[in-house]
């Protein structure tokens, strides 16, 4: 944090001072703050400051700088998102929103009742906003759509763990793959927790930093994921019904949903997030970042194993709930 100094006057002037600071939990590559400054005519700003970790950089995704440009084309596009006051190479700056992000809040408080029925909704036009934006927007390495299933088989032959349900889904996933579509802006991470919700509903879309050119509908399945329910039975975000979040999207223009074709993205993200957990366990057992959440996501592994054999064996009607 010795460069926080200079990264609040470079953006407020050289009077300004921070009064506060808190360093928020989570991120591995990358540290996130809760800043509260003040500036000589009187004013106080409410801030979030990300930052790469010392010796560290993110494992995927683009830097720190692409993001805050990623992110001032979604506010252009009419994606809601914390407004960017300064970015460099290394951080980003920009306006805190108030709001609540914890999903099981989100699901179970009294505070986000009423908006509860409407995040379905509000998440499909907010998605058509995101595919909406130039891809130009996105850093060039990111432009090229790439070939999900190839990606992942790569990713976890490199882990050399044997899951044999995975092997099963990822074959099963190349027989059945839906025809593709006109490739857009994917947000690459948009689910119950990288939102910040209201009483009202969304406020802002966080974490962009996985955002990448490709088929529009990974967006819509990922936030199907069963993962991303927290033990609710309604099936988009765990918070409403496919027919709510696919009306709202095709309504505000975005491209038409085919049920199948869902249902196979939704598939893709169990066995993405499976994955996933896998690599971060590997993380701390074989020494890369010893962390006890790492060790314990080695559990949700097997409930994506089960998951996946569900949605497999199963073909439900998903113009219903």
């Amino acid at each position: 944090m010795s460069d926080l100094p200079a990264i609040v006057r470079e953006a407020f002037g050289p009077g300004a001072a921070v009064e506060s600071r808190v360093r928020l939990p989570g991120g591995a590559s990358r540290e996130t703050w809760a800043l509260d400054v003040a500036t000589p005519d009187g004013g106080r700003h409410e801030l979030i400051l990300r930052l790469d970790s010392p010796g560290g950089a993110p494992e995927t995704g683009a830097g720190l700088a692409a993001e805050a440009r990623l992110m001032r084309a979604a506010a252009g596009a009419g994606v809601p998102v914390p407004r960017i006051i300064a970015g460099g190479e290394s951080y980003i700056l920009m306006t805190r929103v108030p709001g609540e992000t914890i999903p099981r809040r989100i699901l179970r408080d009294d505070a986000y009742a009423a908006a509860r029925p409407r995040l379905a909704r509000q998440c499909g036009q907010t998605l058509a906003a995101i595919h909406r934006m130039p891809l130009s927007a996105l850093p060039a390495p990111a432009r090229p759509a790439q070939d999900p299933l190839l990606s992942w088989r790569e990713v976890l032959d490199q882990l050399g763990e044997p899951h044999p349900v995975f092997e099963l889904a990822l074959r099963r996933l190349a027989g059945t793959r839906p025809r593709g579509r006109r490739p857009t802006v994917v947000h690459g991470d948009f689910r119950n927790g990288n939102l910040i919700v209201g009483p009202e509903g969304i406020r802002a879309v966080l974490d962009w930093e996985l955002a990448h050119a490709g088929d529009p509908l990974e967006d819509l399945g990922w936030l199907c994921v069963k993962a991303w329910r927290f033990g609710s039975p309604l099936p988009v975000g765990g918070f409403g019904g496919y027919d709510d979040l696919v009306h709202a999207y095709e309504e505000a223009g975005g491209q038409a949903v085919d049920h199948e074709a869902l249902r196979w993205w939704e598939t893709f993200g169990v066995l993405k997030w499976g994955v996933i957990c896998v690599m971060q366990t590997m993380r701390h057992l074989r020494g890369g970042a010893r962390s006890v959440e790492l060790a314990a996501i080695g559990r949700r592994v097997c409930e994506n194993e089960w998951d996946l054999l569900r949605l497999l064996d199963e073909r439900p009607d998903l113009t219903k709930g």
